[in-house]
């Protein structure tokens, strides 16, 4: 299963509006460590999608909202909730410190 790719069309439903706490991987298909936290984000996903939403937003592709954001360096996770950015890691981090720093579980 692939993560939802958001879009400039479909991040204010998909993150903005959602009902659940979504997480968001800030990356690009050119950056090497975002090819590493990939399968991490796969396996997240798959483990607490009863509780959090997991999707994926290209910055070369959704460059606007990167910028809204202050997306400076990637890979960037970011925690949505209730429509709001709450929390933020940068760079590549192994699953658990991501379950903990973002209170997954």
């Amino acid at each position: 299963m692939s993560l939802l790719k958001l879009t400039n069309d479909t991040f204010t439903d998909e993150v903005l509006e959602s009902e659940i706490p979504v997480l968001v991987d800030f990356y690009a298909d050119w950056c090497g460590p975002c090819k590493m936290l990939a399968p991490i984000m796969d396996e997240i996903a798959k483990e607490y999608a009863s509780t959090v939403k997991v999707v994926k937003l290209n910055i070369d592709e959704v460059t606007d909202v990167a910028s809204e954001y202050g997306v400076m360096s990637i890979p960037t996770l970011i925690l949505f909730k209730n429509g709001k950015a709450e929390n933020q890691l940068v760079g590549v981090r192994p699953k658990e410190t991501i379950i903990k720093e973002f209170n997954l579980e």
